[in-house]
């Protein structure tokens, strides 16, 4: 196998420089074995932590005793009273569910990244292809990632009814302002009114700041989860082969608003420059899966929103036969490629294949390069 990588866009320097064993390069990594990792790869297996959730407190501010007037106005006064008690009643429930929520998706988080590290650290050192104790403890962080999902899922619920309640808190704050246009009322009426309006504006002001802190966390914590789904299958792909390739490639790959690539073939003469990477099938169970990954993700570190051609690439000399028979060859590997980016995590929108042939090639090659 041979892997040379190379791309107009951006300089050599910022590219890997790529080969197998039969390339004998002195300043060219080979790919890495089971059991090994490069230094690139490693620091890409960092686990992503949690972000930060809210710190905030939300109880309701106490509100003065309202005395009775006995007028009518002092009857609504004692009604709205009423109904900010019961609603400053439900603001000190939801604070004490919104702490009870975070408690909960802090450990679960906990829990998961553990048993993530604890798969990460035994793929990093070497495993066998389908370990059924890493697959068990696959299958326990997607049960803790699990558990995050439905924190979040409370938190919306919490949300929507906190946007209920500060619907509430301004019907109340307009009822109350009205209420000074009733007739028939005494100084003291007018002196109870400003202080109710007083509270419910306060009340108000923490209902929405509890609203925003809830809708902050719910954005934050369901990107979290979307990015933690990929990177548990890109450690599927890993349990799967028995080796850790690094965090899921979609977690740099960021998907652009543009259409989807059209369906025409591209050849190498149209995807211009070197190939970023070359996959020469020239032996039996090449060993490229490593040296892939940390080309294509070196590579999306340096443009996010990069494509990538897959090329199938077949000898053109020889019999028809032959020639037919090599190019079937070359396309089955790479729809095996192909399947390999996608376990990383790449999206398949950002990869487009095609075939060609080519009288210097001896073999089956698959080359990508990077649009």
């Amino acid at each position: 196998m041979t892997l040379l990588a190379g791309c107009t866009y951006i300089s050599d320097t910022a590219w890997p420089s790529l080969a197998g064993e039969d390339q004998q390069a002195p300043a060219t990594p080979a790919p890495a074995r089971a059991g090994t990792q490069s230094a690139a790869a490693a620091s890409a297996t960092t686990v992503v932590g949690q972000p930060p959730l809210g710190t905030g407190s939300f109880a309701a501010p106490n509100t003065p005793g309202i005395g009775t007037t006995g007028t009518i106005v002092g009857q609504k006064v004692q009604q709205l009273s009423g109904e900010l008690d019961q609603l400053q009643g439900r603001l000190n429930q939801r604070n004490q569910s919104l702490q009870q929520i975070r408690a909960s998706t802090v450990q679960n988080a906990q829990q998961y990244h553990g048993t993530v590290a604890s798969m990460e650290a035994r793929l990093q050192v070497g495993s066998t292809p389908g370990n059924p104790v890493l697959i068990n403890q696959w299958n326990q962080a997607q049960t803790e990632l699990d558990s995050i999902s439905r924190d979040i899922a409370s938190m919306n619920q919490l949300a929507n009814d906190v946007a209920a309640d500060s619907s509430l808190a301004a019907f109340l704050l307009e009822s109350a302002r009205a209420t000074y246009g009733i007739s028939g009322a005494v100084d003291q009426d007018h002196a109870n009114l400003a202080v109710l309006e007083d509270s419910i504006n306060r009340t108000q002001v923490v209902v929405d700041r509890l609203l925003n802190e809830l809708s902050e966390d719910v954005s934050r914590q369901t990107a979290y989860v979307g990015n933690e789904r990929r990177n548990l299958g890109s450690l599927a792909l890993a349990i799967k082969n028995g080796e850790l390739y690094g965090a899921s490639l979609a977690s740099r790959a960021f998907l652009p608003s543009a259409a989807a690539l059209n369906s025409r073939a591209v050849t190498p003469a149209q995807a211009t420059g070197r190939p970023l990477v070359v996959i020469r099938f020239d032996r039996p169970n090449v060993d490229y899966k490593q040296a892939l990954y940390t080309a294509v993700s070196r590579a999306l570190d340096q443009q996010p929103d990069a494509r990538f051609d897959l090329v199938a690439v077949s000898p053109s000399d020889g019999s028809p036969a032959d020639v037919a028979l090599m190019r079937s060859q070359s396309r089955k590997r790479a729809d095996e490629v192909l399947q390999t980016l996608t376990g990383m995590g790449l999206p398949p929108g950002r990869i487009q294949l095609a075939s060609t042939t080519n009288p210097g090639a001896q073999t089956a090659e698959v080359h990508i390069y990077v649009r």
